[in-house]
């Protein structure tokens, strides 16, 4: 239960629905108290009649009437209650379940990206949904049943210890055992479940991961070599349920067998009583039957109870594995600060915690207000390193970099975001329609605006010949549009921002070099008032800049204007000549 403790404060939260929940539960257990009593009655008052020939029928059957009505009415009220208890108790964990959702989204989407680099995403999909729902079932029915099965046994065996504290001793004699074989069968439920739970996610991990990659599985036709994997998986995954499933079968049984016992000690117990005079009322044996039956759903939901608490450890387990992790990203400060966007890098090194490279080391440089950098190098040269780092994606190793002449990490975290317009290598967009696509960089944007940044990232004339034009539907990450077509959204998503820093991290590999012109022509004119620093592959990305810096090996080995660097040997120079004989070819 140590796990579960961090639900407390949930109960905390929630504690006048709980407390309420408690005194229904109180008040449904002693209604139902009511029915052995009146059938202890009925029966005493027949066997009276029988014994004394001189009472009046009309009496008995009049007794017998009244019984009955009260049996319905106490029953029929102890059902009502019982309604209540389950509305507050179970709705009660509905709150709880939303809640812990949200938290558990949060602690998402402040995680650093090394934590996304080292989980699956069917994990975590996993974590939030199967583990959630494991969770609530511990908050709604098993704390519910719980509280139901304490009140009924402790309110039930005080009124049979009332009655006959010798019956009621033989009659619970079965109960250490109960005890001790519903501890022993937790332990292993607990132990299994966690295995279950463990393969459930690696399971949820290769399927999402399969759907993702489904056109390169169908373009190598390795369909049968994946199926063969998700068939091995399914197998150990139903193996491992089935292992559950096992443990919790003996509960029922033993349940029966047990209530079985309690029944047959009653009733020899019981008539033994009676006849040597214990007992001088036979309704007192039928009385103490009904009192075991009535305790024999709290006995039998024990083994259930116990399975969905083990259950719920084991899912809480690895839900406050990542709910305990501290985001490397911290936002230090909560004054707000306008960004202006001098940006500038003070011997920075940076090394990745989860490959151990390093990405960047001693590099310096500072872009004005209102400047453009180009920064070009070899793949892996630390290029997207630089935009991460600005965006505080990550945090510096050693060095400093400063925002408008403060460390970046005095900055306040979300207006520091808030001032750029980002775009990725991997245009991700998400399946919604493109104009919510294009809104997303700011969703006060009126449809005008859309159009005219869809205008300016040259994609207005493919949107507008698809059949629903701006309302058309992406579908997963896009794949409705092409590469270029998914550059070019996502180059518009971050102009209707308008952000003052705007990054742009070779967006235009996947477009033509006239369409490339045309965009760069456009942001050239854009960018007028903005910082900006583009990441490219290409010199005509580049040679507007008003800086260049070359990378290689972390390091700037490099830099300068467009026609200082073309006029001195370097790497710079050996791909403009490179790229302008290709251009020349085409």
């Amino acid at each position: 239960m140590k796990e579960l403790q961090y639900l407390n404060k949930y109960f905390v939260k929630y504690k006048f629905q709980f407390l309420l929940g408690i005194l229904i539960t109180i008040a449904a257990q002693i209604f139902s108290l009511f029915t052995p009593e009146l059938v202890k009655r009925s029966i005493d008052s027949t066997q009276e009649f029988l014994e004394n020939k001189e009472s009046e029928a009309s009496e008995l059957y009049t007794l017998l009437g009244e019984n009955l009505l009260l049996i319905i009415g106490t029953t029929l009220i102890g059902a009502v209650l019982t309604f209540f208890m389950r509305q507050t108790l179970i709705v009660m964990s509905r709150h709880v379940e939303f809640d812990l959702k949200n938290e558990i989204f949060r602690q998402y989407e402040n995680l650093t990206q090394s934590f996304y680099k080292q989980n699956r995403t069917g994990d975590l999909m996993n974590r939030i949904s199967t583990d959630v729902d494991r969770v609530r079932q511990y908050v709604g029915p098993a704390i519910m049943y719980s509280l139901n099965t304490i009140v009924r046994t402790v309110v039930v065996i005080t009124h049979m210890c009332i009655i006959s504290p010798k019956l009621t001793l033989y009659t619970l004699i079965p109960l250490p055992l109960l005890a001790w074989s519903i501890f022993k069968i937790s332990k292993e439920i607990n132990k299994r479940s966690t295995a279950y739970q463990q393969n459930l996610s690696k399971l949820s991990s290769f399927t999402q991961e399969m759907f993702s990659g489904i056109r390169i599985i169908k373009a190598y036709a390795l369909e049968g070599q994946k199926q063969a994997a998700f068939d091995e998986l399914s197998r150990d995954s139903v193996k491992k349920n089935m292992s559950v499933a096992k443990v919790n079968a003996q509960f029922g049984p033993l349940m029966i067998l047990l209530i079985g016992v309690s029944n047959l000690v009653v009733i020899y117990v019981g008539g033994m009583m009676y006849i040597n005079g214990s007992i001088d009322k036979i309704g007192t044996i039928a009385q103490f039957i009904l009192y075991i039956n009535m305790l024999t759903w709290p006995v039998a939901s024990l083994g259930w109870i116990s399975s969905m608490v083990q259950e719920a450890e084991a899912s809480q387990k690895r839900i406050n594995e990542f709910l305990k992790i501290k985001p490397e990203v911290q936002n230090n400060t909560t004054a707000h600060t306008p960004v202006l966007g001098q940006i500038a890098f003070e011997n920075v090194t940076f090394t990745y915690d989860d490959t151990n490279i390093t990405a960047l080391k001693d590099v310096s440089f500072e872009v004005h207000k209102g400047e453009t950098l180009a920064i070009l190098g070899r793949t892996g040269s630390g290029k997207s390193t630089i935009l991460s780092l600005i965006s505080r994606l990550y945090d510096t190793e050693t060095g400093k970099v400063t925002i408008d002449g403060e460390d970046i990490r005095q900055v306040n975290l979300n207006d520091l975001r808030d001032s750029i317009g980002f775009v990725p290598q991997d245009a991700f967009l998400f399946s919604d329609s493109i104009k919510n696509n294009i809104k997303f960089g700011n969703e006060d944007a009126g449809d005008d605006e859309v159009v005219s940044v869809a205008k300016k990232a040259v994609v207005h004339n493919n949107i507008t010949s698809f059949t629903n034009q701006y309302e058309t539907i992406l579908g997963e990450r896009g794949i409705t549009l092409s590469g270029g077509q998914k550059q070019r959204v996502s180059i518009a998503r971050a102009m209707i921002k308008d952000a003052p820093i705007l990054l742009l991290d070779d967006c235009l590999s996947a477009v033509d070099t006239e369409t490339e012109e045309a965009i760069l022509n456009n942001l050239l004119e854009f960018c007028r008032d903005k910082t900006t620093i583009i990441v490219s592959h290409r010199v005509s990305s580049a040679k507007n800049a008003d800086r260049i810096i070359i990378l290689e090996d972390g390091k700037i080995i490099q830099q300068g204007t467009h026609n200082a660097l073309i006029s001195e040997p370097g790497y710079y120079k050996e791909l403009y000549l490179k790229q302008l004989s290709e251009k020349e070819l085409q």
